[in-house]
């Protein structure tokens, strides 16, 4: 199923699935995606689905709509393209349609040429070194321990990459595993979360054990013991 990946400053904010057959971007909250920021327009832009065919259309954007760093106004979309609204970056994903290349690839065939065929292939002799390859260091799970309304007392594992927090059209915040820690995002809504009494903008904050959030009038601490 194709999909977006939104992120700003490098750090994924949310994933939306593709599921109909229009799906709105821009700031206003009734759009299927909201993105929160003064670059964008109320309606920016409409991906369309039909088929296997997805396109993307701008919708008379003030700051417009852009693939692969070129402006567009209306466009077919391909598996692992990047779409630039404001400072937001949306990857598209869409492992179907990626398969079905590889598919007619291999229907094609290898492509060879008589010199690559000729070429003899190098052996590798017993003492040659291999130099290990360093695999990154996985990020412990954190939680979310909820400290006053009524939902206090519970406590939620971060078991996703993304884990997003709050109220849709009041403040929502988005909290994200990355390979050093984990940061915290202001996504959408009016009032903005407040970090340790700070106010958490769209540059990521990064978290520590104890930190205290303050999101839609309900306080939350952060536990991280890894």
């Amino acid at each position: 199923m194709p999909k977006l990946i939104v992120s700003i400053d490098g750090v994924v904010i949310k994933e939306v699935q593709l599921t109909k057959d229009r799906t709105t971007l821009g700031r206003r909250p009734y759009n299927d995606v909201v993105i929160d920021n003064l670059a964008v327009s109320g309606e920016h832009a409409a991906v369309l689905l039909s088929g296997t065919e997805v396109q993307l259309e701008d919708l008379n954007s003030t700051n417009g709509t852009y693939v692969n760093s070129r402006a567009i106004r209306k466009q077919s979309l391909r598996h692992n393209d990047m779409v630039e609204i404001g400072k937001y970056k949306i990857k598209f994903l869409n492992e179907l349609q990626d398969t079905a290349q590889d598919r007619a690839t291999a229907a094609r065939g290898p492509v060879t040429t008589p010199r690559a065929a000729e070429a003899p292939v190098p052996q590798r002799r017993a003492f040659d070194p291999v130099a290990p390859v360093a695999q990154p260091e996985a990020t412990a799970p954190a939680s979310i321990r909820v400290i006053s309304g009524a939902a206090a007392g519970r406590e939620v594992t971060l078991v996703k990459v993304v884990t997003t927090l709050g109220k849709p059209g009041v403040a929502v915040a988005a909290i994200t595993r990355k390979p050093q820690g984990y940061v915290v995002v202001h996504v959408e809504g009016g009032e903005f979360p407040l970090l340790n009494g700070a106010a958490v903008s769209t540059t990521p904050m990064g978290l520590k054990n104890g930190d205290i959030l303050q999101l839609a009038g309900t306080q939350m601490q952060f536990i991280y013991t890894g």
